[in-house]
């Protein structure tokens, strides 16, 4: 059966991934009949209403599912495709309560106009009552205009769309989760709707264990507890987990603020590229928007000094390392570097087909772009954009091969930056504060 998808129009690349996702992590059978990133409007084929339902219930980025009962480029034309497609439909619900509804996406009906589109659908004879609130069945009617099409004097629509609805998203959730009410944030805390649909490429659900390596004040565990994921974070810098201390709130505060600390397995104090975690395969997904090194520049675990002391300083006959106001040294990092370990972390630590999401600034100039790191062990699913001025940030997902299934890849050996310097290490950096093509000169 056909079905139409009725995305948000905001995301737009985002939009596909997060569906297929779905349709991965419930089993379902999806098959993109059309669909267009400048459209809202996505027909596909599904087995059943069942199946259609299931797919949308926890999408971020669609509103709504419905049963397509037909499609024209104008209203009469419509008409006559809703005789010759699902004329026989009409009797399963002639008794029933319904209601009709009009959606005109980059266009505009009066009250009136609408009334008189729904009137001249009559002929399907429906002798129920017709309830605002309440009704069994909603019908909808889909219109989609050209831009500004009533300013260019287009007085009908490109092409008209008919269906029943069937299911409705999980979109409230972004509200639900705002960060403008969220009780502890930080200056990196990704907003709601991202880190939703984020975890939802990932595979967040039930039964499954995620962890974020960057977990600044948690967002993208939130999200994945959201979807009842067992979540699990980490941070170079304790004080983003820990917060001010006191009465003040942290990173457990936004679990206890929703109700899902039972989704919470814990968090700690760690450097990604020293992780003092086992090398063994037990996540189910990973998920991070490491660090750019703008405000600052990128920096792990270590001395700038190789040649200082590592003996540990002793204060008052107390190891300085084991206070809990100790911060450890830390040293300037390269970015291309850290992507590389993001991945290789992720070939040792995620199960067979585990995914991994991470963010990744570049330029938008296609000779200065920061190109995706490749690993044998992992599979890029998809690449979504955010688009800004003069940058980009890319949502990189990554399935882990299983082991029998791995061909090794010609890559070329990892060249570490040189210098010492916040921006010589991190090129994109470089870009953003001198302008990305004087930077490159």
């Amino acid at each position: 059966m056909d079905y139409m998808i009725r995305f948000t129009h905001v995301h737009e690349t985002f939009r596909l991934p997060e569906i297929r996702a779905l349709a991965v992590l419930h089993g379902i059978d999806l098959e993109v009949l059309s669909y267009s990133p400048s459209s809202p409007f996505c027909f596909v084929k599904l087995q059943s209403e069942e199946a259609a339902a299931k797919l949308i219930r926890r999408s971020i980025l669609a509103k709504a599912v419905y049963e397509v009962w037909g499609s024209a480029s104008s209203h009469q034309d419509l008409h006559l495709n809703l005789r010759n497609v699902s004329q026989h439909l009409w009797p399963l619900y002639k008794k029933s309560s319904f209601k009709f509804s009009v959606d005109s996406f980059q266009g505009a009906r009066s009250n009136a106009a609408q009334r008189e589109l729904i009137e001249s659908l009559s002929f399907l004879e429906f002798e129920g009552p017709i309830k605002m609130k309440g009704a069994e069945q909603e019908f909808w009617l889909f219109e989609e205009w050209e831009f500004q099409a009533h300013r260019r004097g287009i007085c009908e629509p490109n092409s008209v769309h008919m269906g029943r609805f069937v299911g409705a998203s999980d979109r409230d959730s972004i509200g639900t989760y705002d960060l403008k009410k969220r009780k502890y944030i930080c200056t990196t805390s990704m907003d709601a709707e991202l880190a939703l649909i984020t975890a939802n490429i990932t595979l967040a659900a039930p039964g499954r264990l995620m962890y974020d390596p960057f977990v600044g004040s948690g967002s993208f565990p939130v999200a994945c507890a959201h979807f009842g994921a067992l979540v699990f974070g980490s941070d170079i810098d304790g004080r983003s987990i820990r917060g001010k201390g006191g009465q003040k709130p942290n990173l457990l505060t936004n679990f206890a603020q929703y109700g899902i600390t039972d989704m919470f397995g814990d968090s700690f104090i760690a450097d990604l590229t020293n992780t003092p975690l086992r090398c063994t395969r037990v996540f189910d997904g990973i998920l991070c928007d490491p660090p750019y090194g703008i405000r600052e520049g990128l920096k792990v675990l270590g001395s700038r000094d190789p040649t200082k002391s590592k003996e540990p300083v002793v204060r008052d006959g107390i190891a300085h390392h084991t206070m809990d106001a100790y911060i450890p040294p830390k040293k300037p990092y390269s970015f291309l570097a850290m992507l590389d370990d993001i991945l290789e972390f992720a070939s040792i630590s995620l199960v067979d087909n585990g995914r991994i999401s991470f963010w990744m600034p570049t330029s938008n100039d296609e000779n200065q772009e920061i190109k995706p790191p490749q690993h044998q062990a992992l599979e890029v699913i998809s690449i979504c954009t955010q688009e800004f001025n003069k940058w980009s940030r890319k949502l990189i997902t990554y399935r882990r091969i299983p082991d029998s299934e791995v061909v090794a890849l010609v890559q070329e050996a990892r060249v570490e930056p040189q210098g010492v310097s916040a921006d010589e290490l991190n090129p994109f950096r470089k870009g953003y504060f001198k302008g990305f093509k004087a930077a490159f000169r």
